[in-house]
């Protein structure tokens, strides 16, 4: 029997299961491959259905990794946040423990939405919404994010998406190469920067595909050159992906843990901590301002390379 939490959209190169209860979070993410279906994505066991973080990826908003003792200002006053990670920080923004509503839901799309309002405590000062809009066309499978202020004054916000992606796809000796079209990245202490970016070191330097590797990573990269995609290459089935980002996204978060089937690819807008660099005026920062009624909008695309 289906679980009636899950919705699929899919076409001949791509399924995707999503959860609109849970945060708009995708449960998988399946390429074909020699006429079978494989996850590039890991999978989310159904158990884990109702866990944004445990899901095959969720949306980030509104602010995309941490929020240093989940403290900020913005324009000379102070707000505090509540702490949701054992680091003594804010992370991964504020709508993904929240159920979103699905607007509308056919073979090959599916649009959820979300507002603060409808919900008490969520963990953001000002009132906002948001729509996610995912959809699959041919090789390419699209995520559509936007953020409005709904309150009556300005504030802070970015967004991003946090997607972990297997190491292996059809065969288990399968390597990863990668490539990030990024020069630059943030020097961290517990995963934040205290300065603007400087040019990548070759830890974290993958302008040139390169494989993956096992070395422990967390880094906030930055400097995209023009709008060059990320790609991915599995070395054993050949299989070869391109991700397309809008401009907004100046950021990608790349997360390798150590004895792990998978990793993180993270497009985001704003770089880690963005608010508080945002207030100390230490560039890089990528927060964008909202007045009231406004909206921003980008879109994050997989495409498979046949």
């Amino acid at each position: 029997m289906a679980d009636s939490r899950l919705q699929v959209i899919e076409n001949d190169a791509w399924q995707v299961g999503i959860l609109p209860g849970t945060g708009a979070s995708i449960a998988f993410a399946r390429v074909k491959q020699n006429g079978q279906w494989f996850d590039l994505m890991r999978s989310t066991p159904e158990s884990d259905y109702d866990d944004a973080a445990k899901t095959s990826s969720y949306v980030l908003i509104p602010w995309s990794n941490r929020i240093r003792d989940g403290h900020f200002r913005f324009r000379g006053k102070d707000y505090q946040l509540k702490i949701n990670f054992p680091d003594g920080t804010a992370i991964h923004g504020a709508a993904k423990e929240w159920p979103w509503k699905m607007e509308s839901k056919e073979p090959n799309k599916l649009l959820a939405t979300f507002n603060s309002a409808d919900h008490p405590n969520v963990n953001f000062p000002w009132k906002f919404s948001a729509r996610v809009d995912y959809r699959v066309d041919g090789p390419n499978f699209g995520t559509t994010i936007w953020v409005k202020n709904e309150d009556t004054e300005p504030f802070p916000a970015g967004f991003g998406t946090h997607p972990y992606f297997n190491r292996t796809l059809t065969d288990p000796s399968d390597t990863v190469e990668l490539q990030i079209p990024c020069s630059q990245y943030f020097v961290l202490e517990d995963c934040m920067p205290s300065a603007g970016p400087v040019p990548v070191e070759p830890r974290v330097d993958f302008r040139q595909m390169r494989p993956l590797g096992t070395e422990f990573v967390d880094d906030c990269l930055t400097g995209r050159d023009g709008e060059k995609p990320m790609r991915l290459r599995y070395t054993k089935s050949g299989a070869k992906l391109a991700l397309y980002f809008d401009p907004l996204y100046q950021d990608v978060v790349i997360y390798i843990p150590e004895d792990k089937p998978t990793f993180a690819l993270e497009p985001v807008t704003n770089a880690n901590d963005g608010f508080n660099l945002l207030d100390n005026g230490i560039p890089g920062h990528n927060v964008f301002i909202l007045e009231p009624g406004q909206e921003r909008q980008a879109t994050y695309t997989l495409q498979v390379e046949r």
